[in-house]
């Protein structure tokens, strides 16, 4: 309910950097005063550089929506009710071995999405984010940007949501376990109203083990009627584990995106995180997370 340098990302099958997007200026034109016959040919010469200057713009759209660090990334305005981190992205390889399958692919697909192990210790060791937690951020990012490249979502983002809700699942004296789960299991108070909204139970204590009010539950502190709507899976198991790091960073980078839809915009990522947790406080405590998270990578 509660994104150094820029390493960029690997894509593709065998590690595919991608490179930062450069814009290309609008050429300009010059107005030229000339005799009849020259107006005639500058005329004609006119429609041709705007023929070539369309052509031109249509190459460069297709280049930025294919290139996901193409995409544009607001500073944050001062203004607290309208805070936005610097949207980062995490570097990244595609290969075999452990890590997240997309779930636009066949899931009898070889083809896996994780971040880049390198990278998860480096920028690990100068934000502080623990790798256990920072490698489930920076991989959920990376699947989000697979399936919704309009989305822009940031593992800044999902690292500062994940400080805000359980301090990278340390709060209450809990660990992540080197399989993602928190352990002891993380679950806040009963959302009875007195200081939180009041949730009457959506469970029947399945989840959050009261059958009467709804409790926050795991290292990202999801809700069991949320959980119910976004809960996935990142290694392909048939039932989402709420209190694994993986899987409930996963879910809520697809509640960000679903809620928020293009993320590098402000008002956008406002509206996700206020999905994620009403207050104004809360987005802004976010949002300053995020924004310092954004200078390691």
């Amino acid at each position: 309910m509660n994104e150094t340098e820029d390493l960029g990302l690997l894509f593709h099958e065998n590690a595919l950097q991608l490179d930062e997007f450069e814009r290309t200026p609008a050429p300009q034109r010059k107005v030229i005063f000339v005799t009849i016959v020259s107006l005639i040919t500058a005329a004609i010469l006119g429609l041709t550089l705007i023929w070539a200057g369309q052509l031109s713009a249509k190459a460069g759209e297709t280049e930025t929506l294919s290139n996901p660090a193409a995409e544009a990334h607001p500073e944050p305005t001062p203004d607290i009710s309208s805070s936005q981190p610097q949207a980062n992205d995490a570097a990244a390889k595609l290969g075999e071995g452990e890590g997240q399958r997309s779930a636009a692919e066949n899931e009898s697909s070889e083809r896996v999405i994780q971040a880049d192990p390198l990278w998860v210790a480096q920028v690990s060791k100068e934000s502080g984010v623990p790798e256990r937690a920072l490698k489930a951020y920076a991989t959920a990012a990376l699947v989000l940007r697979d399936e919704q490249p309009g989305c822009g979502l940031g593992w800044n983002t999902l690292a500062a949501i994940g400080q805000v809700e359980s301090g990278h699942g340390t709060i209450h004296g809990a660990s992540l376990a080197s399989d993602g789960r928190a352990l002891p299991r993380i679950v806040g108070v009963a959302l009875d109203g007195e200081v939180y909204q009041a949730i009457p139970d959506t469970d029947s204590g399945l989840i959050d083990g009261d059958a009467v009010w709804d409790r926050a539950v795991g290292p990202m502190q999801f809700i069991p009627q949320t959980w119910a709507v976004y809960g996935r899976s990142a290694g392909g198991s048939a039932e989402p584990d709420i209190d694994q790091i993986d899987d409930a960073a996963l879910s809520a980078a697809t509640l960000l995106c679903a809620e928020g839809g293009d993320l590098t915009t402000a008002e956008n990522w406002i509206r996700a995180v206020q999905a994620y947790n009403p207050s104004v406080a809360y987005n802004n405590d976010v949002a300053d997370i995020a924004e310092y998270y954004g200078a390691f990578g």
